[in-house]
C-alpha cells in the first residue's frame, strides 16, 4: 500500500483516481451484462443459463459452477434444475465423492455451449481491445479480486 501512496502523492487525485476506475469498471460491467442478456435473448435462455453454459466447460459439481458463477450454490442448483429440464445436462455420480454428483453436458448441451461461446464472443464488449491487452486487463483484475 506504500507503494501506491508514493506513487500519487497527491490524496485528492488518488481519490479521482478511485473514483474513475469504480465509474469505469461499473460502466464496463454493465456493457457486459446488456450483452449476456442479448445473447440469453437471441437464445431462448435466461442470463443465469448462459452464464452456466459458459462455465460448464467440463463436468464438475454444482458447488464448482457456482463458485465459478459468483452466487450461491442454491442458485445455480435452480439453474441446473432448468438446464436439465430443457434436456441439455445430466446429473451423474461423482467418482470420487458419493454425496457430490457431476454435472454434465447432454449432446444438445454442448450444441447449446457451442453457440453460447460463439455468440458471446462474437460481439464482445472486449473487442474493442487486443488479444494481449485482453490479457493485462484479466491479469490486473485478478490481482485486484485475490
Amino acid at each position: 500500500m506504500a507503494e501506491r501512496r508514493d506513487a500519487v502523492a497527491d490524496p485528492a487525485a488518488e481519490g479521482q483516481i478511485d473514483r474513475d476506475v469504480c465509474k469505469l469498471v461499473h460502466r464496463f460491467t454493465q456493457k457486459l451484462d446488456v450483452h449476456v442478456r442479448a445473447v440469453a435473448d437471441e437464445l431462448g435462455l435466461t442470463p443465469t443459463q448462459v452464464i452456466a453454459l459458459r462455465e460448464l466447460s467440463d463436468p464438475i459439481t454444482a458447488r464448482e459452477l457456482a463458485r465459478r458463477m459468483v452466487c450461491e450454490a442454491s442458485n445455480a442448483t435452480f439453474v441446473l434444475d432448468r438446464l436439465e429440464h430443457q434436456g441439455l445436462i445430466e446429473r451423474q455420480p461423482h467418482p470420487t465423492d458419493r454425496r457430490a454428483k457431476r454435472i454434465v453436458l447432454t449432446p444438445a448441451g454442448e450444441r447449446h455451449r457451442a453457440n453460447v461461446l460463439e455468440r458471446l464472443n462474437a460481439h464482445s464488449p472486449l473487442a474493442a481491445l487486443s488479444p494481449a491487452q485482453q490479457e493485462s486487463l484479466r491479469d490486473l483484475l485478478q490481482v485486484l479480486v485475490t
